[in-house]
């Protein structure tokens, strides 16, 4: 059963009676382009066919309740509650939506909400974008705004930076909006200015694989908001507005004062390189050229930018030993999941292979699926 079918029907049975309307929007992998989109940088995610559904109706009262399926939990809140810091755990990321859209101008109705997911949580694979992007797609829906679909991402943006409290970019938010079936979505973070390439798997007999480490986020948060601060102080060292602004590597590198510093920026400088030769690559037809662009990403991510934990570098490597054409961790790092290109013939070798590199480590188990590049945000309709 789809995730929309189950929030469809969760609704009922714990609201009495049918949703006025039901949206769902997609987890992502980002093909390449890690830790560049604070740095004003470029990205090229795609969206997974995984989605996150939220169901909804307007409410009788002032409050808003909603019901998750991955706790079990019914959280309610008013609007006195639409304060960053005064809602939290998973329930912070609906309230934040309202309080991004009421500080908008945008007054959605009190309302009952339900929400199903099959993007796996704290995998990396944005599933806090798709609950953003659902929830405000269904709020604009009751409330019977017609703001333009351009401006939702920093909508979703600004209420997990501001309410929430993560330091997050804006390409999760722009994936889980803008991406269409087919393509990879190419966006520059300071503009804003987005391209979809196609992103045609199949006929090249290519597929990616998705590698779920299932390793436990180690440190992330404080080390995500470390990075981005050290990103901005190497920014300000160099006279730049940001990252994306270096021209000259070497120059650069000779001026900053440490070799964390260094790291940092020499991840961020090439990382953007690699992405503009992914989409020339992508807009020749040739996907299966992109592979060694993911594994030189990877390894940048290792050794410069420090985000990788032994479960994704095995996972990258053992995929490269057994066939895939290129594999990169995916996601903020610290754990969750790895993507490797495969041919599609060769998908089951690659993960068997994963699955006993595991195992001789004493690793969880892995969880693997095949991805290709879907859809943004949508209206469902009811089955039939």
């Amino acid at each position: 059963m789809t995730p929309d079918d189950r929030a469809r029907r969760a609704f009922a049975a714990r609201y009495g009676g049918p949703p006025d309307v039901v949206w769902s929007a997609p987890g992502r992998v980002n093909l390449i382009g890690e830790h560049t989109d604070y740095n004003d940088g470029f990205v090229l995610p795609f969206a997974l066919p995984r989605r996150t559904a939220v169901a909804a109706a307007t409410g009788q009262g002032p409050e808003w309740t909603v019901w998750s399926e991955s706790t079990g939990d019914t959280v309610e809140f008013g609007p006195s509650d639409l304060e960053p810091g005064r809602v939290d755990g998973w329930a912070a990321y609906v309230a934040g939506v309202l309080w991004s859209l009421r500080e908008a101008g945008v007054t959605p109705p009190p309302a009952r909400l339900a929400i199903a997911s099959d993007v796996p949580l704290g995998a990396g694979l944005s599933s806090s974008a798709a609950l953003e992007c659902a929830t405000l797609a269904v709020l604009l829906d009751l409330a019977g705004e017609a703001v333009p679909r351009h401006r939702w991402p920093s909508l979703a943006q600004r209420a997990e930076n501001a309410y929430v409290g993560v330091p997050c970019g804006i390409m999760d938010q722009s994936a889980a909006t803008l991406c269409r079936e087919g393509h990879a979505l190419f966006l520059d973070c300071r503009s804003l200015e987005t391209e979809h390439v196609p992103f045609t798997l199949d006929g090249a007999g290519l597929a990616v694989l998705v590698i779920d480490t299932r390793a436990p986020h180690r440190l992330v948060t404080g080390e995500y908001a470390q990075r981005r601060a050290t990103c901005e102080a190497a920014a300000r060292t160099l006279g730049v507005p940001a990252l994306r602004d270096v021209d000259d590597l070497d120059a650069a590198l000779a001026a900053l004062p440490d070799d964390v510093s260094r790291r940092r920026v020499r991840h961020v400088v090439t990382e953007n390189d690699r992405v503009r030769q992914a989409v020339a690559r992508l807009r020749e037809g040739r996907p299966d050229l992109i592979g060694p662009l993911l594994d030189a990403s990877h390894a940048s991510l290792r050794d410069d930018y420090q985000v990788t934990v032994p479960e994704l570098d095995v996972a990258a490597e053992t995929a490269g030993a057994a066939g895939a054409l290129g594999a990169r961790m995916t996601g903020g790092g610290f754990g969750g999941c790895v993507i490797a290109l495969v041919r599609a013939d060769g998908a089951d070798g690659v993960s068997g292979a994963v699955s006993r590199a595991f195992a001789e480590r004493g690793f969880a188990p892995p969880g693997t699926f095949l991805a290709g590049p879907a859809g943004g945000v949508r209206r469902e309709t009811e089955p039939g």
